[in-house]
């Protein structure tokens, strides 16, 4: 179904930009700037967000199409592009933006036409799914598992591969105990901070880089 992949929800947003001659810097130059701020990774804003699997934002000046026969058309305005992939129904997602990162949110849209802020969080939720465009078909790691899930997953598939590299021609009775020890330490880690693609400390797995 549209927007939806799984339990997976694929949203993208195109908000239109205020076209001010007399603003210095432009509001475009200045979300840029913004966004080139940010930081990336776990410490993202749209990390600690509930519910984001990946999260991307991008001014687009405009969209040249030719169609047949040739005719050149362009945008009214600069839009910011926001798109990403979450869990959860939209209203829940769009309410933990709104909890999470507050301050970042009236930063980045207060420079886009209509934007209400996040005081009100109804008019706010209302104002994003109005500059919301339907996403028909998108790209999902996942269908059914929580930011959580996958999480833990990635960090699984990272510990056993490490295991795996420092244990090649073990003996069996050691590589046995061992690797108990090694499932009982990876099950009492924490899950990764949403935004980090590895555990945030490497476990000690013992063997031969031990």
């Amino acid at each position: 179904m549209p927007n939806q992949n799984g339990s997976v929800y694929g949203l993208t947003i195109l908000s239109p930009i205020i076209a001010d001659e007399n603003a210095t810097p432009s509001h475009d130059l200045q979300i840029r700037k913004y966004l080139a701020t940010l930081p990336t990774g776990p410490e993202s804003p749209f990390a600690q967000a509930p519910g984001t699997h990946l999260a991307r934002l991008v001014v687009m000046d405009d969209v040249v199409f030719v169609g047949f026969p040739a005719i050149e058309e362009h945008l009214h305005s600069k839009y910011l592009v926001f798109e990403t992939n979450c869990d959860a129904d939209l209203d829940q997602y769009l309410r933990g933006l709104v909890q999470a990162v507050p301050e970042h949110l009236d930063a980045i849209w207060s420079h886009c036409i209509g934007y209400p802020g996040v005081a009100n969080p109804g008019a706010f939720i209302a104002y994003m799914k109005s500059c919301q465009l339907e996403t028909t078909l998108f790209f999902a790691a996942v269908n059914d598992k929580s930011v959580p899930v996958t999480l833990r997953a990635l960090q699984t598939q990272r510990a056993v591969t490490d295991f795996i590299a420092g244990h090649q021609g073990m003996e069996l009775e050691r590589l046995q105990a061992e690797f108990l020890e090694f499932a009982r330490r990876l099950e009492s880690e924490p899950v990764p901070k949403p935004g980090s693609m590895a555990p945030q400390r490497e476990l000690k797995t013992g063997g031969r880089n031990e």
